[in-house]
């Protein structure tokens, strides 16, 4: 029989893993399941729901610290934050409009799963870079805690950044302790028309080698900026964008240097504060592929190299592209349906390297082929190493990342 389990405690939570490493009955772990259909369908038939483990325990604006329990709602410490002109740096996706959910369910614990960041993650970093503490209980149902209340606490550090993007499969969270930094006084984007995605990613990257800090840089080919729903921004040409952040008159200056800079490529165009901050949260969360159910894979290359992987891709299959982090990050729409993973990780592979992961597809499509980048022998020896450490009954999440994770 099927059972979900919903602890209110980190020592109700070890109970609970004590029990299924005992019976070596495997958990698939959930906060409010925003996420629940990336990587491989969890071969479980029972559930660790964390959603009643929830609440901010401790926030310190002027220490620059929050320590919330792993089912808070990651809306609910934004709006907290925000409300002291403080922010997440690292602003992690919302992946529930992309995935066919409603947008704000997911849970802090959840955006710790999957070492989530949006287009800051260029400046400021993933969701582990931010991370200063955790308490946690092992698929041997063991609590331990790592790391610290303090920024300058580096006792223990590596383990909870071992423990981002590991999904769940390794320990559950119960508590995390963050880092947050204080909010920009003003946004504004630098907007660059009529670019192919070839000249767009000489523009992003000679803006990023420059001394205009920028901190965030994306390029929508035709047709893509219309989709993100913005109003007065109905631009139906290929759109360049610029995000600089920071005091106003820092922020003038610098936008005045960027467009020397950049004049080869056009005149620049500027979107001020609260239309620049809808535009970027619009790019975070993947707002021109959502609606659909065709396969969306997320493609982290070389950044000189984007373009050029998704010229090649264009050529062999009906897709559209766009970029994120200076032509770093990829969001690629298979629009025939198919996914296409061979092709696309070849051509990843002939192109500089990197990872092609599958965002977007069924639960048959995502046990047909692998959602995750195949890690060379090495990693994946290291990475069973860790499972057998934390999870040796393999309990947490089975099947996740892949057949034996």
């Amino acid at each position: 029989m099927n059972s979900t389990f919903k602890p209110q405690s980190t020592d109700e939570t070890r109970d609970v893993l004590r029990w299924a490493a005992a019976e070596e009955t495997p958990l698939e772990i959930l906060g409010q399941g925003s996420k629940r259909a990336l990587g491989r369908p969890v071969q479980a038939a029972h559930v660790l729901d964390l959603s009643d483990l929830a609440g901010v325990e401790v926030y310190e604006p002027a220490e620059l610290v929050l320590t919330a329990r792993a089912g808070t709602p990651i809306a609910d410490v934004e709006a907290l934050v925000a409300a002291h002109n403080q922010e997440l740096s690292f602003e992690p996706m919302d992946y529930g409009p992309l995935l066919g959910q409603e947008p704000g369910r997911g849970t802090i614990g959840g955006v710790l799963a999957g070492n989530l960041a949006g287009p800051r993650r260029i400046k400021a970093g993933a969701a582990r870079d931010h991370i200063l503490g955790m308490e946690a209980v092992s698929g041997r149902g063991e609590i331990f805690k790592a790391g610290g209340r303090v920024v300058k606490n580096v006792t223990g550090y590596d383990l909870p950044r071992v423990l981002c993007g590991s999904w769940g499969t390794l320990a559950v969270a119960t508590t995390v302790t963050l880092k947050v930094n204080p909010r920009s006084e003003t946004s504004a984007t630098f907007l660059l028309p009529g670019l192919s995605d070839r000249d767009a990613v000489r523009a992003m990257c000679a803006a990023m080698g420059s001394s205009a800090e920028v901190s965030a840089a994306a390029h929508l080919p035709e047709g893509l900026f219309q989709r993100l729903g913005l109003a007065g921004q109905d631009r139906p040409g290929p759109v360049t964008l610029l995000r600089l952040e920071g005091f106003g008159p820092s922020v003038d200056y610098r936008f005045r240097a960027l467009g020397g800079l950049l004049a080869p490529f056009g005149i620049a165009e500027r979107v001020e504060h609260d239309a620049s901050r809808a535009i970027w949260s619009a790019v975070r969360d993947c707002l021109p592929f959502a609606g659909a159910r065709t396969p969306v894979w997320r493609l982290s290359v070389p950044p000189t190299r984007g373009a050029e992987v998704v010229d090649r891709l264009e050529r062999e299959m009906p897709v559209e592209a766009f970029y994120d982090w200076s032509g770093g990050l990829v969001w690629l729409h298979n629009l025939d349906g198919e996914l296409h993973d061979v092709p696309i990780r070849a051509a990843i592979a002939d192109c500089g390297g990197g990872h092609a992961t599958l965002v977007r597809a069924s639960a048959s499509s995502r046990v047909s082929a692998p959602p995750l980048q195949p890690q060379p022998a090495p990693l994946a020896a290291l990475a069973a190493r860790l499972k057998a450490q934390f999870d040796p009954h393999g309990v947490l999440n089975p099947g996740r990342m892949r057949v034996d994770l």
